[in-house]
This record gives structure tokens, C-alpha cells and sequence, in this order.
């Protein structure tokens, strides 16, 4: 798609009840954590690289790094009754796949320190009232209203629409650069190790009826 100079606008969107439930808890002890957040890290940096101009309909739950993956998007609409959290402290890890230096650019700093560590969840209206939704449509219209942008978009000249993304891109990636998101894998493991962490994660585990992986 990278490589399709004839596409303007692709949409990211989720099947079934949510856009994306985040990390897999089952994958924790099935194989190395490193590789899952490196590939986490590749796949929004390959989300915010693609020419075309991304929009992320966004409804049900987005959660951890779903936020990241929704951050790497250009334009982000959600259905009104959309839940966002992010919960990795509570689980014992970080907010990893380049998450904090994206968020930091759509929330600011102060709050992106309240909402990672808070883990407290945020509805879609607070989400738009701090500038990180472009929109909030009603529940029933998401597809109608998302299809709709991206048809008006598209009309525009191709040439423009990539120029200018990679203009905007460019200046956030200056400011608040993701080169260093590459250590969120070392930090993660690190986290795995730590006593407090790790304890953090029995809880979270626990409450939910499934076991923690091996130290």
C-alpha cells in the first residue's frame, strides 16, 4: 500500500465489539515479550510512514496500545460511547510501542503522565475535548460519517495531501521524536524483572482468573 501512489485515504478500523483491546494477555509467557513490542513499535511507525492520508474509526474499547496505533493515525473519529484506557501500569509493564512520545504529542505531557499512570478510564467526549478526536459521531453513523470524510478527502490532488502529511509529520517528529522507541523493549523487560512489577502483574492477572507467567 506504502508503495500505491493512487490511494489518498485509508480507514483503520476494527472488527467485532472494538477497535482494538490492546496487549494480549495470553501472550505473556507464550514467547519472547521483546519481540511483541518491537513489533508493536514497527507496526505504528509503518502506520504513520504510509503516504496516504489514515483515518481511525474508532468504537467499542480502545485500550493500551491501541491508543498508539489510533495516535499514529492522521485523523481520528470515535463513536460517542467509545471507552479508552490505558492499563499497562496497572499490568506491570510500560506503555511501549513508541506510545509515550505519540501521546505526548496529542495530549501534552502533563496529561499523558496522568492518564499512563492513572490508568483511569476516559470517554470519547473527554478524549475530543483534549484534542486528541477529530470527531464524535453518534454510535449508528461512525462507517457513514468516516466514509463520507474520506470520499471528501479524496477528491483532493494526491500530491498535496502527501506533501502536506509529510510536512506535519515532520515538524511533530521533530519535537517529539519516536527514534528512541526502540528502548521500550529493553524497558519492558526490565519491567519483567522488577519485584514490584511483577507483583503489579500477579494482581492484574489474577483478577482476572488467568495465571502469571514464570519468573
Amino acid at each position: 500500500m506504502a508503495a500505491t501512489s493512487d490511494v489518498k485515504v485509508v480507514i483503520v478500523a476494527g472488527a467485532g465489539r472494538a477497535f482494538c483491546a490492546g496487549f494480549d494477555l495470553d501472550a505473556v509467557g507464550s514467547g519472547p515479550i521483546a519481540d511483541q513490542v518491537d513489533l508493536g513499535r514497527r507496526m505504528a511507525d509503518a502506520v504513520s510512514g504510509v503516504p496516504a492520508l489514515t483515518i481511525a474509526a474508532i468504537h467499542g474499547h480502545c485500550v493500551g496500545g491501541a491508543l498508539v496505533l489510533a495516535a499514529a493515525c492522521d485523523i481520528r473519529v470515535a463513536a460517542e460511547g467509545t471507552r479508552f484506557a490505558i492499563p499497562e501500569v496497572d499490568f506491570g509493564i510500560p506503555l511501549a510501542w513508541g506510545g509515550i512520545p505519540r501521546l505526548v504529542r496529542e495530549l501534552g505531557p502533563a496529561l499523558t503522565k496522568e492518564l499512563v499512570l492513572s490508568c483511569r478510564p476516559f470517554t470519547a467526549a473527554e478524549a475530543h475535548a483534549v484534542r486528541f478526536l477529530n470527531r464524535v459521531v453518534p454510535e449508528g453513523d461512525l462507517d457513514a460519517e468516516v466514509e463520507a470524510m474520506a470520499v471528501s478527502l479524496a477528491t483532493k490532488p494526491g500530491f498535496l495531501i502527501r506533501q502536506t502529511k509529510q510536512l506535519v509529520n515532520a515538524v511533530v517528529e521533530d519535537a517529539f521524536p519516536t527514534r528512541q522507541s526502540f528502548r521500550d523493549a529493553e524497558i519492558t523487560m526490565a519491567a519483567l524483572h522488577d519485584d514490584e512489577s511483577r507483583r503489579a502483574m500477579q494482581r492484574y492477572l489474577q483478577s482476572r482468573g488467568r495465571r502469571a507467567p514464570p519468573s
